[in-house]
């Protein structure tokens, strides 16, 4: 099997990931596409199908759900729970939060990315490894969907793992050469090539001292090359292989982490917006068969009967129609009819059927009052979408920060790393109103009574909007101690208390007044 080869998933899912693509980027990418999206009228010249795919518009609901879905997510900041900073291991991770990528983007940025690509194509994948050469420290490469070409998982050692993962991306060329004569690349431009990165899982020949085979991690750099033979021009060839070590030892697993909507397997799972993108689609085909007829129909038609062919007819209020012939008339054409009619009841239909599937928010806004609990009924099927993929995504974003652990660590595998160590978590909780006062009070009576810690006081009050995010427990807890207590209000002692009045004796009750 040549190692271009994709995955059965990745070819029957790639039309639809380019779809998602081109719906999310807009109109132009819609129309750039052409029939694919759009079809051709019958009888249509080239020139009629550019007017008639011209005169259509673009409604991109897709891509405002997405930018929603993924603003309601980040509503609040992303939490990251890490080790103290006073271990040597601690600061390292602090760094990698400060800077996931080695180019200045912090792992809040980089979880935001990552949440939209798995939401507008659901899907991504993250590559951790390990930078020898200046700085001695991990960082992330994202990976999108349409570069992971081929995957294979495996039984090793009692469990299922990664064998192999194929990435498409761009490199240097690593089989140029000056030597020859030839002249060397611009430096202004520099030259890069395609080439697939092949992350593999090999046996070593040499079993474990238990009995088990060690697998170790090995990566290859494949780039086209000039074929041997005539018939092919190019082949591909492997130009680099290395092994990566920590503390002088082969990785036992690949350092990769899939991102999904619904869990962070190899499987490929369903795009979030597939139903939205199609409607979306289907409201754009109806909008230019709308502007198309609106383009023949909307406007007057003069037409002339008994008059002579040869003169010519100007039509405005500076002009007069004269013609010798008896009974010659005039007049226009003017359409009428529920034909156009369909189409705007047609649209209005997808449009609905979009704010169902997507977002309440592209709703038409009601203009009575509305309670916070009946809205947030309302949007109950699309939180619960949005709380499925924030789970997913904290939990990768969780093994990548896990892995991030263990190369600066001692333990075998990152499996050995758990959720009291590192953990990522987004936002779940997408509800309208904060935490209501009976809540706060309910809460404090449980800490004074010994039920909850402080810390979990604290983190109840910022997901119920009490405290702001970006204040820490331990900020917080200063701000407490250090602000006085206000002190119980003392009565004046110069006040003098007059008693009350005592009631009148022997006067009789009025009776009420009436009203006429």
């Amino acid at each position: 099997m040549p190692v271009q080869s994709t995955h059965p998933d990745y070819d029957a899912n790639l039309v639809a990931w380019q779809r998602a693509r081109d719906v999310i980027a807009g109109e132009d990418a819609v129309k750039t596409a052409g029939i694919k999206y759009l079809p051709r009228l019958d009888s249509q010249t080239d020139d009629e199908y550019v007017a008639y795919k011209m005169r259509a518009a673009f409604f991109n609901a897709t891509a405002r759900i997405a930018d929603g879905y993924v603003g309601r997510i980040f509503r609040r900041e992303p939490t990251f729970k890490l080790p103290d900073t006073s271990a040597g291991i601690g600061r390292a991770l602090d760094s990698f939060v400060t800077d996931a990528d080695l180019l200045g983007t912090p792992m809040s940025a980089y979880a935001k990315h990552v949440t939209h690509e798995v939401i507008a194509v659901g899907r991504a994948g993250t590559l951790v490894d390990w930078e020898d050469e200046a700085e001695q420290r991990a960082f992330v490469v994202m990976f999108e969907t349409e570069q992971i070409i081929n995957w294979h998982s495996q039984r090793v050692n009692g469990r299922n793992v990664l064998t192999l993962v194929v990435l498409k991306e761009h490199g240097k060329n690593l089989q140029q050469n000056t030597s020859n004569g030839e002249q060397p690349a611009d430096v202004f431009q520099p030259e890069s090539v395609e080439q697939l990165r092949v992350l593999k899982l090999v046996p070593d020949t040499t079993p474990a001292a238990d009995g088990s085979t060690p697998w170790s991690y090995q990566v290859e750099l494949w780039q086209q090359q000039p074929g041997k033979s005539k018939r092919s021009k190019t082949e591909w060839a492997v130009v680099d292989t290395r092994t990566p070590l920590r503390l002088g030892k082969p990785l036992p697993l690949i350092p990769f982490v899939f991102h999904g909507p619904k869990h962070s397997r190899p499987k490929v799972d369903k795009l979030p917006l597939a139903d939205i993108i199609a409607i979306n689609l289907d409201h754009y085909r109806l909008n230019a068969d709308y502007k198309h007829g609106l383009h023949f129909t909307a406007l007057p038609t003069a037409w002339v009967s008994g008059f002579d062919k040869t003169s010519n007819l100007r039509i405005g209020s500076s002009t007069a129609w004269v013609a010798e012939t008896p009974g010659a008339t005039a007049g226009y054409l003017e359409f009428h009819g529920q034909g156009l009619m369909t189409f705007e009841r047609a649209m209005t239909q997808d449009e609905l059927l979009m704010a169902v599937l997507g977002s309440r928010m592209m709703e038409e806004q009601k203009r009575v009052g509305e309670t916070a609990a009946s809205i947030e009924l309302r949007q109950s099927g699309e939180n619960a979408v949005l709380s499925a993929v924030s789970l997913s995504i904290s939990e990768s974003l969780s093994q990548v920060l896990r892995w991030v652990y263990w190369w600066n660590s001692t333990e075998n595998t990152p499996g050995d790393i758990g959720d009291q160590t590192v953990l990522v978590s987004l936002n779940a909780d997408f509800t309208l109103n904060g935490m209501a006062s009976t809540e706060i009070t309910a809460v404090v009576a449980a800490w004074k009574a010994g039920a909850i810690s402080r810390d979990t006081m604290f983190d109840l009050f910022r997901m119920g909007d009490v405290l702001p995010v970006g204040r820490s427990n331990e900020d917080e807890a200063k701000l407490v101690a250090g602000t006085p207590q206000p002190a119980p209000v003392a009565a004046d002692p110069g006040a003098v208390t007059l008693p009350a009045p005592a009631p009148a004796a022997n006067v009789p009750a009025q009776p009420p007044i009436k009203n006429p």
